[in-house]
């Protein structure tokens, strides 16, 4: 790889070399556009072109955040619809749009709960946190001062019971919360979760209930069913808002009734003639963001949902369906964690394939070739030369098939004993140190 050592100098250029040269890098890059990506709703699910358009509308554009209500009644009526549509999407009865983010909305959602229990009296100071919850669950535990406690997965892949009632026993009043991803991250629906939520809610401890994989169960149940007090959505990811190279994000929480008042303000809210944000909830954790969180993003989660209707509940079984198809046709090419009936994601476990000559990011970089974006990698953590497919509901037939038959001979050339460490070979950046490159960001060579 060839790196450029001088500046390009655009005023020495023509509109139209200008043009061309923005196009070629385009070209370079991979999208949803381009081809299949089976790292599914985390990253890159399909965002209608009907969002873009909604979002550039000018009335919404040109509108200040620091406009007087008066002058941003559209816009506020928007919010206050999107929060009832969230409401009866999650089960929750308040929501509140601030947090920018996932991991935004997973620390809110923790700041109430230690709020909620600062304001009882009750000093709790530990969550429990299963080993198959998202990644960034104890991060955002820690950071609002809690201690965390690692629940292990049984044989199924689900949160273990029995290890869960040791703890609730052994750390008791302790425990503030425990914070859960269903599905969890090996794509398993817990079917035990209404025990859990009676085992937690026994013990005066709330749950958590972290929104990565809501794709797969809209209109299914939702977390108020499941029993959970708090949780938090990513729009960026179940409803189609764009989320590539790390942003924008939304990451609104909803809570139960008993925690309605410590959500974060302004709450938007209507008073019969008006549209209006209102400040005044003295038990609020306080401003989680500047202005009204990531707006742009509100307008086109709002737009997809408008859209679809009742329809989102066939979002989550075309997902499901997706992913359970794929699983069936690989299953005896690849090992498959935790063998049983999915929800929108299964996970190989690469750890034959790596023995072979083969670890799971050379199968990454052999699918480059095929014109098919890699699947995430070595997540999660308790699936060694993990390989996690989800294909979203976005796909046609004709392309997972595609994608099946990659995958089929991928493994044959294992097992031919082909040299994987030569791939990609044919992208137009070829493969890199990927250790040196994380440790040399200045690399000059």
């Amino acid at each position: 790889m060839q790196l450029r050592t001088s500046e390009i100098k655009i005023e020495d250029k023509t509109e139209l070399e200008l043009m061309r040269h923005i196009k070629e890098l385009s070209d370079k890059n991979f999208c949803i556009e381009k081809g299949f990506y089976p790292l599914g709703s985390c990253t890159m699910k399909y965002n209608p072109r009907i969002n873009e358009w909604a979002s550039r509308l000018e009335g919404f554009v040109n509108l200040h955040p620091n406009q007087s209500d008066d002058d941003c009644q559209g816009a506020l009526k928007l919010m206050y619809d999107l929060q009832n549509y969230l409401k009866i999407i999650t089960g929750m009865d308040e929501i509140s749009l601030q947090p920018c983010a996932g991991a935004h909305g997973e620390f809110s959602g923790m700041m109430i709960i230690k709020k909620y229990f600062e304001n009882i009296n009750d000093n709790r100071k530990k969550v429990i946190i299963p080993d198959n919850a998202h990644g960034t669950n104890p991060a955002s535990a820690a950071m609002c001062g809690f201690e965390t406690i690692e629940v292990k997965s049984n044989e199924k892949g689900l949160v273990n019971i029995e290890e869960l009632k040791q703890l609730v026993q052994e750390y008791s009043s302790d425990i503030a919360a425990i914070m859960m991803t269903n599905p969890n991250t090996l794509g398993l629906f817990d079917d035990n979760i209404v025990e859990i939520s009676k085992i937690m809610h026994q013990n005066g401890s709330l749950l958590y209930y972290d929104g990565a994989n809501f794709n797969a169960i809209m209109g299914h149940t939702n977390p108020k069913l499941m029993g959970f007090d708090v949780v938090h959505l990513n729009l960026h990811k179940t409803f189609a808002t764009p989320h590539a190279g790390g942003g924008p994000g939304s990451g609104p929480i909803g809570v139960v009734d008993k925690l309605k008042n410590y959500l974060p303000v302004p709450k938007i809210e209507f008073n019969g003639q008006k549209y209006l944000r209102n400040y005044n909830y003295p038990k609020s954790i306080g401003k989680v963001s500047t202005f009204m969180g990531n707006f742009n993003v509100l307008i086109k989660a709002y737009t997809y949902i408008y859209m679809m209707g009742k329809s989102l509940k066939d979002v989550s079984s075309d997902a499901v369906l997706a992913a359970n198809y794929i699983k069936s046709q690989l299953k005896d090419y690849y090992h498959i964690a935790f063998d049983s009936h999915c929800m929108h994601e299964f996970v190989i476990d690469n750890t034959d394939k790596k023995e072979k000559g083969a670890a799971t990011l050379d199968i990454a970089k052999r699918l480059m070739d095929e014109n098919i974006h890699p699947a995430t990698i070595y997540f999660p953590l308790i699936v060694h030369e993990a390989f996690m497919v989800e294909p979203t509901e976005s796909e046609t037939k004709e392309v997972l098939d595609n994608f099946i038959n990659v995958m089929i001979k991928i493994a044959k050339e294992i097992d031919e004993g082909i040299d994987f460490h030569e791939f990609p070979k044919t992208t137009p950046i070829q493969r890199v140190d990927e250790v040196r490159a994380a440790r040399q960001l200045d690399l000059k060579e």
